[in-house]
């Protein structure tokens, strides 16, 4: 799961960054209102939640719901400020934010909201089982089933499956997957994508005749839903 942070604060954005990396979310920073909005508005499609700042500079977060919900888009926006007033939260309530938190807060209240965010049954958001094949996986749980035995996966493994899962019998290339399992700003090599598919193979196509994970030549991986 990809979560983009628009927050001015840094001490507070690397925090936030941080403890949701620690859960297995994938995590991009900006600073500016103004960027961040064009953020959304480009690749809405590639994140499932938005923790936004209201007193951001360039465009606050109420102006930033408002145009966000104007076009259309549904990505969850949970806020996050230092602004209590019941005023504030209405106002952003009805620009069209999810949930509001204010600061100061406790970490594991955020990361509650997340969870909560993303179990709602929204287009982008948390679906409770995926099921490929003889494989199968809750996003919920974070646990990973193949022929009804559990299997072990490290956060990343899982993250990268769980995409290959959303997107069976489709080539995905390897810019694909780095951007939706490496922040933006990622300094990530292609290999990386390599390293973490062989390791899933290794995993999953032990006594296999057919390969779960096909390397298409120069291209990427395809996920194959016939093993």
């Amino acid at each position: 799961m990809k979560i983009l942070v628009i927050e001015d604060e840094e001490n507070i954005a690397k925090l936030i960054k941080i403890g949701l990396e620690k859960e297995g979310y994938v995590v991009d920073l900006i600073a500016d209102g103004i960027v961040g909005l064009r953020r959304i508005e480009v690749y809405y499609k590639n994140y499932d939640l938005v923790i936004l700042d209201l007193m951001l500079p360039g465009k606050d977060g109420f102006e930033i719901c408002r145009d966000v919900r104007g076009q259309g888009i549904d990505i969850p926006i949970l806020v996050l400020t230092a602004r209590n007033f019941i005023d504030d939260k209405i106002s952003a309530l009805d620009k069209g934010a999810d949930d509001y938190l204010t600061k100061p807060f406790e970490f594991k209240e955020l990361l509650a909201r997340v969870r909560a965010i993303l179990r709602r049954p929204k287009e982008s958001s948390l679906i409770s089982k995926l099921s490929v094949g003889n494989l199968s996986l809750n996003p919920i749980t974070r646990k990973v089933y193949i022929d009804k035995k559990e299997v072990k996966l490290t956060l990343k493994e899982f993250g990268l499956l769980e995409y290959m899962m959303r997107h069976p019998n489709r080539v995905l290339t390897r810019d694909e997957i780095i951007f939706n399992m490496w922040d933006f700003n990622s300094e990530s090599f292609s290999n990386f994508v390599d390293v973490h598919i062989n390791n899933l193979r290794k995993k999953l196509e032990k006594k296999r005749n057919k390969k779960i994970f096909e390397s298409v030549r120069g291209i990427g991986y395809l996920m194959r839903d016939d093993f």
